[in-house]
């Protein structure tokens, strides 16, 4: 029989034979370990997947990050099961994360009653305890084709209409078929908790945020983002394109221009209305803090804004954040000792304060810049001042925590939180991240204007993400306004950028899984040229040819 090298964590290469699975090689080589899955030469496979040239091998168990993904994915996977088993509750349809968890609701958003959830989770668990087998297996397309159809996972079979691979990898467990986006757990028994919870018509499907922890008691999902995703459901429910099928069947028939025209007159709309609101209480609001994760599209926005602001006879003045760090002696230090200029006690809080109430009265100050080169403050001879019918817009990762304007009278400043929510679906039982849709703008963004690899932005991305959780998220419910700056359309355009700086990032670098992760996901969709973009468009920050200056 054939073999192959392997390597395994602290183990010297190992010849086994030729389509070895990845569970068998760690009963026998690495007995100790508790892999749910594994990494082979850096792809995330299940230990299912059958080994079937030279490869180096890492087990990855519940406490990785690949890990929680996995049994997030996994519990998603057995929710679907369980309603399929049963028909306890049809149509049910995955939607965004709220909380610590995902939210569900019926296509037709009716009310989903507390028995039926409870039923729900009564068979979530007896599949749990059952502790039966899910399988990684292939299809051939057109068995994958008839099967979803024949089950009614329509959504299912409109994605897969719009791929051609002769072959469909697949998740079963008992005679339930389904697709997903990553590796699943190797048997539902090592699910150890969640929960099902009531919230407007639907319900939560909780998980621990760590899956050898239990889930908190409290739930605190946050209502005013529910709200904006809420509504850009239904808009998507009213225009047909609730999914990536949907969208490919758009761009199939020609109509991209079309939905590319509805979805920026959206954005104008939500903006036009943010900025009627502001000029309504001019007399109060002097100033305007905007705020949202990296690449939500928070400079295009506060462009666009200002320009509204302007058709409704104010003045705006942009105040940049960046111009009041702290000297650098006088910078903070995170736990590795190095400079940490995304905490809030890197900016001069009192020298903001000062000028933005000088401001705010009618005073001339001296405008302040800060030179990153000497590392400290300087101020021009240029003097800043607004008239009487000016308003302060102010940009930055800081602007929706309280602590930064503290001086500033509440009634006198309202605070906007930016985000790309997309209200996509893959089908109805694999969501969209929002996280996702900003990294994939990121890199694109990061190759056009900043001299940057994929492979850059990917190791860089974690970072930027701990970053949000600590000085973004925690503040969101806080904003008086929440535009979703997410276009529906945008993947299909981000793909033909996208797709040539992922397959960059070659097989030996660490990256590459999360790389092959998102080149699986961009190729559900049918792509759109970049040149339908609008110029003013939010995408054009990231795709460039923008009619702004940046």
């Amino acid at each position: 029989m054939t073999k192959v090298l392997i390597s395994l964590p602290y183990k010297h290469e190992i010849k086994i034979d030729y389509g070895t699975r990845i569970k068998d090689i760690f009963e026998e080589y690495m007995p100790e370990t508790k892999a749910i899955a594994a990494r082979v030469n850096n792809e995330l496979v299940s230990l299912s997947y059958k080994v079937e040239f030279n490869s180096i091998i890492e087990p990855i168990s519940l406490e990785d990050k690949e890990g929680n993904i996995i049994y997030k994915a996994t519990l998603c996977f057995i929710l679907a099961m369980a309603t399929q088993e049963d028909r306890i509750i049809t149509e049910l349809v995955i939607g965004h994360s709220l909380g610590d968890g995902y939210y569900y609701t019926k296509r037709d958003f009716s009310d989903i009653s507390e028995q039926k959830i409870k039923q729900l989770e009564k068979k979530m668990r007896e599949i749990i305890s059952g502790n039966l087998e899910i399988k990684r297996t292939v299809l051939s397309y057109q068995d994958a084709i008839e099967l979803f159809k024949k089950r009614g996972q329509y959504q299912t079979e409109k994605l897969l209409k719009f791929k051609n691979q002769n072959k469909i990898p697949v998740y079963k467990c008992n005679n339930y078929y389904d697709i997903t986006t990553v590796a699943l757990l190797p048997r539902t028994g090592y699910i150890q908790d969640f929960k099902l919870q009531k919230y407007n018509n639907g319900f939560i499907l909780r998980f621990p945020q760590e899956p050898t922890k239990r889930i908190d008691s409290s739930l605190s999902p946050p209502e005013k983002l529910f709200e904006i995703y809420k509504q850009y459901k239904e808009w998507g429910k009213s225009i047909g394109v609730s999914s990536v099928g949907d969208l490919n069947t758009f761009v199939q028939e020609r109509k991209e221009r079309e939905f590319i025209q509805i979805a920026e007159y959206l954005q104008e709309t939500k903006i036009s209305q943010i900025a009627t609101k502001l000029a309504e209480d001019s007399n109060n609001v002097k100033i305007v803090l905007i705020a949202g994760p990296s690449s939500s599209g928070k400079t295009t926005f506060s462009k666009k804004l200002s320009m509204y602001l302007r058709v409704m006879g104010l003045k705006p003045l942009a105040i940049s954040l960046d111009d009041y760090f702290q000297p650098r002696e006088k910078t903070p230090l995170d736990e590795d000792g190095n400079y940490d200029f995304e905490s809030l006690y890197a900016l001069d809080l009192e020298a903001l304060n000062i000028d933005l109430l000088a401001l705010m009265e009618g005073k001339a100050i001296p405008r302040r810049v800060f030179d990153f080169k000497k590392g400290e403050p300087r101020y021009l001879d240029k003097k800043l001042q607004i008239p009487s019918d000016g308003i302060i817009v102010v940009e930055g990762i800081h602007a929706l925590n309280e602590e930064l304007t503290a001086k500033i009278p509440h009634e006198n400043k309202k605070k906007i939180y930016i985000s790309a929510l997309t209200q996509l679906n893959l089908d109805d039982h694999n969501r969209i991240p929002t996280t996702d849709n900003r990294l994939i703008r990121r890199m694109v963004r990061d190759s056009q204007f900043r001299a940057k690899t994929a492979l850059d932005t990917l190791k860089m991305w974690p970072s930027v993400r701990r970053g949000e959780e600590r000085n973004i998220f925690p503040f969101q419910e806080e904003a008086d306004f929440i535009f979703n700056s997410a276009l529906d359309y945008e993947l299909s355009v981000l793909k033909v950028l996208a797709e040539p700086l992922l397959r960059s990032v070659k097989p030996y670098h660490r990256e590459y899984l999360e790389a092959t992760r998102l080149l699986g996901f961009l190729d559900n969709f049918l792509p759109i040229s970049p040149q339908y973009v609008p110029g003013r468009s939010i995408l054009r920050e990231f795709i460039g040819d923008s009619e702004f200056h940046y």
